[in-house]
């Protein structure tokens, strides 16, 4: 049963919540992009979501629209660990958008699509005092004091707060534009003095225990563009701790009087790296600085944090996607900066990939029907065009959902040559969905031609969809073959990662030439060696616990973050694949199996002939699919 302390939470952050549409093409105008990735924004969601990557347990309180975007932001922050149950859903107003770009090294141009948008209605009835509650400490930014309604419902969480013993704290956040001060074109505009964002301001400085701005933040919550009066100014009217980011230079926290100097403030080192993209580092910070101050570390150490989880973010595109995971940060911190253009450091980009990957895979029933030679054959044998397989493959479909029953651990393989309905049927079904891209038994290894020359066809693919590629490789392999195959392999996994797809690398060396207990394992130390890092292994059946131990001890000599291996089933009776399951099943490495013709089989022979209809052809697969689920979980218990 949950205690009170499960129930805690460290931080609720509360304000504003978007969609970012980030240009891809870097270094034109925003009137030049042509393509846009989709990531969540907003300040206060993007600290929710960078400070539940390091750890903390996260909350948003926002509103989104009851459409697509909205359900995509709540979806989003789930997936990060954000807990959502402030989050109101306006059945009246859209979710806001901003369009953003990289001009050059210092033009970021956005546009903010927030004419009556969901957050800005959030108001004082949103805010429920139980929610509040749970938190160690509540986190606002500057934008929602710009209006009487959500400042009311910002004052009122902060009251709440206060009366419970939490922290407060605000990044003051100014975008100029969102008070009304510059025009729509002018959403990179980051300071114009105005007396009344001053004086609203100021009124509520009183009110934190922590407050973060850049430079320019400080000049209009102090109202002087000289930042030591400024700071001073707000000092007179608050004694929260103030940070001060100060770009390349770094950060500067005061506890006490304002100093003659900046420099005379706590400081905790900097990280001298390439600046990319400066679109949400200021979120990044606040991210890593709520982290140490939380979990209470001293400034400096708290400053360490915050400039390391900037320094990422300037370093990477978009804002969310380019946070740290706690462990990633600690790599950094531990091994420093080898490459200052962070997002070329292949190790720590490894690392940033492996260690915020989402969706709890730890166990894997796959029932893989992407079988496309086997299944031509037995249309072929029974006389019936290739088109019925698309057909047979959506039964395939239904009997997976009908054994997963909504539970999480099941997943399918499902080409979209002869299965493409199939696929469109299991989006947003909770399925784990891997897709193959090799040409059916190739050696040397080729793909199917929707995959492009170029590999571009994985740009059209879902994110949710995992490349699977089969590679019929053996040690032994002539120096012409190995060369040709490497080379495919290392370019797919190139453009899965280009496109932020998972990649399933799987290998049969025994289809190939003889094998013994250090074959498998030498294919991985080799894949590895090239720089290839699968997020999952799909490797056959072993004889031998020695055969399981060495290949898992070379994924995670190499790896210590991969998803695992599935054991592929070769087409073995029942029997037999209990007997290799079971083997598999004593190391924790294995999450499962990824089996299509022992499930499939006996149903696709039938049904293709027309011996049987299609519920008995589902209720045939369900039987032998819920079977084998049963072994899995019975030898892994």
């Amino acid at each position: 049963m949950p205690t009170l302390e499960d129930d805690r939470l460290d931080v609720i952050t509360i304000g504003r919540s978007s969609v970012d549409l980030y240009g891809q093409q870097v270094g034109g105008r925003l009137e030049d992009m042509a393509s846009f990735a989709k990531y969540i924004g907003g300040s206060p969601t993007n600290i929710a979501a960078g400070s539940a990557r390091l750890g903390l347990k996260s909350a948003l309180i926002t509103r989104v629209g009851d459409e697509h975007m909205g359900r995509f932001i709540r979806e989003q922050l789930e997936k990060e660990g954000v807990d959502t149950g402030g989050i109101v859903t306006d059945p009246e107003r859209l979710t806001a958008l901003v369009l953003l770009g990289i001009r050059d090294l210092d033009q970021f141009p956005l546009i903010f699509y927030r004419e009556n948008c969901a957050d800005m209605a959030l108001c004082e009835d949103d805010i429920d005092p139980a929610f509040i509650a749970r938190a160690r400490a509540i986190c606002a930014t500057g934008t929602h004091l710009s209006h009487p309604q959500t400042e009311a419902a910002v004052l009122k969480a902060l009251r709440l707060a206060r009366e419970n013993g939490a922290k407060t704290a605000l990044d003051i956040d100014f975008r100029p534009n969102l008070w009304g001060l510059a025009g729509h074109g002018a959403g990179e505009s980051r300071f114009i003095a105005s007396d009344a964002v001053t004086r609203k301001l100021q009124s509520t400085l009183h009110l934190f225990d922590l407050i973060v701005g850049t430079e320019e933040e400080f000049h209009i919550a102090g109202g002087s563009t000289d930042t030591l009066e400024a700071l001073k100014t707000v000092r007179a009217v608050s004694d929260a701790t103030l940070v001060c980011k100060r770009g390349a230079q770094g950060a500067v926290a005061f506890e006490g009087a304002i100093p003659a100097c900046l420099d005379d403030g706590q400081t905790g080192p900097g990280f001298p790296i390439e600046v990319f993209n400066v679109l949400g580092a200021g979120d990044g910070f606040m991210s890593g600085l709520l982290k140490g101050w939380l979990t209470g570390e001293n400034w400096p150490t708290s400053l360490k944090y915050a400039n390391a989880c900037g320094a990422f973010a300037v370093s990477r595109h978009g804002c969310t996607p380019a946070y740290p995971s706690w462990t990633e940060l600690q790599y950094f911190l531990e091994t420093g900066i080898r490459n200052p253009v962070l997002r070329k450091d292949e190790a720590l980009e490894q690392i940033h990939w492996s260690t915020n990957r989402k969706g709890d895979w730890s166990t894997m029933r796959v029932f893989a029907f992407d079988h496309r030679m086997q299944l031509e054959a037995m249309a072929d044998e029974a006389d019936v065009p290739h088109e019925s397989i698309g057909d047979f493959k959506r039964l395939c479909l239904k009997a997976a959902l009908e054994v997963a029953g909504g539970k999480p651990g099941y997943g399918i393989l499902c080409d979209s040559r002869l299965g493409r309905q199939a696929l469109y049927e299991a989006a947003g079904t909770g399925l784990w969905i891997g897709r193959p891209v090799e040409w059916p038994g190739s050696r040397p290894l080729t793909l199917e031609p929707e995959i492009g020359p170029d590999f571009g066809g994985l740009a059209e693919w879902p994110l949710q969809h995992v490349v699977k590629v089969l590679c019929f490789y053996h040690p032994g392999d002539d120096a012409a073959t190995r060369t040709m195959q490497e080379d495919v392999v290392k370019r797919l996994f190139a453009s899965t990662r280009r496109n932020r797809l998972e990649m399933l690398l799987e290998v049969i060396p025994s289809k190939v030439g003889p094998v013994d207990k250090t074959t498998t394992a030498a294919v991985i130390d080799r894949f590895y060696e090239i720089g290839i890092y699968p997020d999952w292994w799909k490797l056959e059946p072993m004889k031998t616990d020695a055969d399981w131990d060495n290949a898992c001890a070379a994924i995670e000599r190499h790896d210590r973050h991969t998803r695992g291996v599935v054991v592929l089933g070769l087409d073995a009776p029942a029997a037999e694949l209990e007997k290799s399951l079971a083997s598999a099943a004593r190391h924790d490495l294995v999450k499962g199996f990824a089996v299509g013709r022992t499930i499939f089989g006996e149903a696709a022979k039938s049904w293709l002939a027309g011996r049987i209809g299609d519920e008995d052809a589902v209720a045939l697969m369900v039987t032998n699919y819920r079977s084998l689920c049963d072994v899995w979980d019975r030898v892994r218990s």
